[in-house]
């Protein structure tokens, strides 16, 4: 039987034409394809944002952090449950990361722990759609009017997803998406960030470009120390042939996920992620599982599962916990949810190419590891 990932990218032959014509045409590094897909995005999302591309989601939430001008000395909220990148970029712009426990079952952040975080010096707030299911929004955008804050949001699970009927990103502050490979759309590498300030736009181009700038005359200028995070041509013909299948692929993600989620309810020891509405991407599906009460340890799961032919994800370890965190003064017990969640997700597989019979195979694996009953 074949394995089965936790997660598979899905490459169809319209895609792989569409790369190879772009190597043909000898115009690899950023040109007109990348454009046609900002152009694209930005369509997708309503047609009323600025869309700008990057070599990835980190690279675009730290130009999203310079952007704004977060300094040295202003503090930056964002969950302790998220990847390390949400983080890093905070402390890489030498901002402070101060972090907030989250819900246990939508593992995202709630505001009224937010607004009990927020300081003098505070400077943004920095939500995650974690696993694609959407933040609460007005409440998060309202604390921010309210206390003069901007709002970057961490939308890298959640491209397609939507929140109260409109697309993550079609509505808001800057919002930072991904395209890695594991994400619900891809460009092998990449992100991109949505905006509406054509000012910040701009700033935006000379920031993730060396800092260049070019007169009339085509003369160069180097206005600040930028980097280098421009999207290739290559990688943006890979998103031109995964964005009109977007929403098919989220489709059959909800779908899963549903299926998941009816075969799996009522069993101990097992806390499943949170439905949502129709507006949740289902970027993964990772259920938190007590492995003391089946006298196990989650390596010995994952371990178990690969032997059985299945991919077993860990999405994530506790932010505060990692050690370049820990040197900030976080310590085991400060956010016991996302300590929680740290210690006992795993992460199903789930991709579009999956079929019931696919999760009712991990199912079966699951059961078996744990030695329980399988639900009917």
């Amino acid at each position: 039987m074949d394995y089965l990932p936790f997660t598979r990218p899905t490459l169809d032959e319209t895609t792989i034409e569409l790369v190879i014509s772009t190597l043909r045409s000898g115009w690899l590094a950023t040109g007109p394809k990348v454009a046609q897909f900002e152009t694209a995005l930005a369509n997708y999302l309503g047609g009323q944002r600025i869309i700008r591309s990057f070599t990835s989601a980190t690279g675009a939430l730290q130009i999203a952090l310079e952007t704004i001008q977060v300094n040295p000395d202003q503090e930056v909220i964002t969950p302790a449950m998220s990847f390390a990148a949400t983080a890093n970029v905070i402390v890489r712009v030498g901002a402070r990361p101060v972090f907030v426990d989250v819900n246990l079952h939508s593992r995202n952040l709630e505001p009224e722990t937010v607004e009990k975080t927020i300081t003098p010096n505070t400077r943004a707030i920095l939500p995650v759609h974690f696993a694609g299911l959407p933040v609460n929004l007005d409440a998060i955008y309202q604390l921010a009017k309210q206390h003069d804050l901007r709002i970057i949001e961490d939308a890298a699970h959640a491209i397609g997803s939507c929140y109260k009927g409109k697309p993550v990103g079609s509505f808001g502050d800057l919002i930072s998406f991904s395209f890695h490979p594991n994400k619900n759309m891809t460009t092998i590498e990449g992100g991109a960030l949505s905006l509406t300030s054509s000012i910040e736009a701009n700033k935006i181009d000379v920031l993730r470009f060396h800092g260049i700038t070019r007169d009339n005359n085509g003369e160069m200028d180097v206005l600040l120390a930028g980097g280098k995070y421009n999207l290739s041509d290559v990688a943006a013909s890979v998103g031109l042939g995964q964005l009109p299948r977007l929403d098919s692929f989220n489709f059959n993600r909800r779908k899963l996920a549903h299926y998941y989620l009816g075969r799996l309810q009522g069993l101990e020891h097992i806390l499943l992620p949170e439905q949502g509405d129709e507006g949740h991407s289902w970027h993964m599906f990772a259920p938190l599982i007590n492995f003391s009460q089946f006298k196990t340890t989650r390596q010995g799961f994952i371990s178990a599962m690969h032997e059985k032919g299945i991919g077993i994800g860990v999405h994530y370890p506790a932010l505060h916990l990692f050690s370049a965190y820990k040197q900030l003064g976080y310590a085991r017990g400060d956010f016991p949810n996302a300590e929680k969640i740290g210690d006992e997700t795993v992460t199903l597989p789930l991709f579009p190419q999956m079929t019931e019979t696919d999760v009712d195979r991990v199912i079966t694996a699951l059961c078996k590891t744990l030695k329980i009953k399988e639900p009917t």
